[in-house]
């Protein structure tokens, strides 16, 4: 089921298990994962995509092997907070993946989410290379570490 509010996809979390971000391009998704008390977000890897069936395969495997309960999605809303063709791409692959999978699926503003990724690496001095075969995956961190922060905020307050 796809959730629109922060409050609404938490209160359909179970307690103690993991949730994975993505940040889907149109040539691969980065993956990353949370820990089972939903605090830290870590980049876990980079899918190439092909097709949808084979993606989504991939991604349920991920899932089943690290025990998620809950995947966001990165919406990559235009800079003036309105929504493109992109967005209508994330929107669309949720709602194929919630066709198939029982998870709860919400979504999160990814504006910045690859530039503050590049920005790390640069800083790390991670070189150009390497920079490009991990920066999805690092935005994916972003994503859900941005989603983890709030709902741990909603839980404190």
């Amino acid at each position: 089921m796809i959730y629109e509010t922060v409050k609404a996809f938490e209160a359909a979390l179970p307690k103690f298990r993991a949730l994975a971000g993505l940040d889907l391009g149109t040539k691969t998704i980065g993956v990353s994962v949370s820990d089972g008390m939903m605090s830290v977000a870590t980049p876990l890897e980079t899918v190439r995509r092909t097709k949808y069936t084979a993606d989504a395969a991939r991604l349920e495997e991920i899932f089943a092997a690290r025990n998620i309960c809950g995947i966001v999605l990165g919406l990559p809303f235009n800079m003036d907070g309105s929504e493109g063709p992109r967005c209508q791409s994330t929107r669309a692959f949720a709602r194929n993946f919630a066709r198939q999978s029982d998870l709860p699926i919400t979504y999160w503003d990814e504006r910045l989410s690859t530039v503050a990724a590049e920005r790390a690496l640069l800083e790390a001095d991670t070189s150009r290379k390497r920079r490009a075969e991990v920066i999805d995956h690092v935005a994916a961190g972003y994503i859900l570490q941005g989603l983890l922060d709030r709902i741990q905020f909603m839980r404190r307050g």
